[in-house]
């Protein structure tokens, strides 16, 4: 899975992603310190614990460069950057059952506005899986010979 490059001075606005999740009480926040564990146990349940490692280097900057969707207290999905590499955005994930309603998009662009904060004028996605979702979210192109990128001589599980 190649990485992607995200111009960052040309995002749309993050707000009418969030706005539009306003009626489906769905809220987009940062995560707090004090949610670490809660917030490594929901990415290690459902998205593996090599996700949650990322997921929490994310709280030892500060701010914590990890953004949450929440509803009624309840993680649906988070997104973060900062975590596995400088200016890199991931990971990131969404329960299945709350995919298409456009959680991804508005945690996508709450982190690439955060990014572009810090004084960033691109931002790289690693090993994108999904390469059509940022292409039409974030107008993120291929980095040519990026396979495996930063992700290669990966530590194996005990069989």
């Amino acid at each position: 899975m190649p990485d992607l490059l995200v111009k960052l001075y040309e995002l749309p606005d993050a707000e009418g992603a969030r706005a539009a999740l306003g009626g489906l009480k769905i809220t987009i926040r940062r995560a707090m310190p004090y949610e670490k564990h809660m917030v490594s146990a929901f990415v290690a349940s459902a998205f593996g614990e090599g996700w949650a490692s990322e997921a929490e280097v994310s709280f030892a900057n500060h701010p914590v460069s990890c953004f949450l969707a929440t509803r009624e207290g309840a993680i649906l999905g988070f997104a973060c950057y900062e975590a596995t590499c400088r200016n890199f955005f991931g990971p990131t994930g969404v329960l299945k059952v709350h995919r298409g309603a456009g959680i991804g998009a508005a945690l996508l662009l709450a982190s690439l506005q955060a990014m572009k904060a810090l004084g960033y004028a691109y931002a790289i996605v690693g090993g994108a899986d999904s390469a059509a979702f940022y292409e039409r979210v974030a107008g993120a192109t291929e980095i040519p010979g990026s396979d495996p990128g930063i992700y290669r001589d990966r530590l194996l599980p005990d069989p």
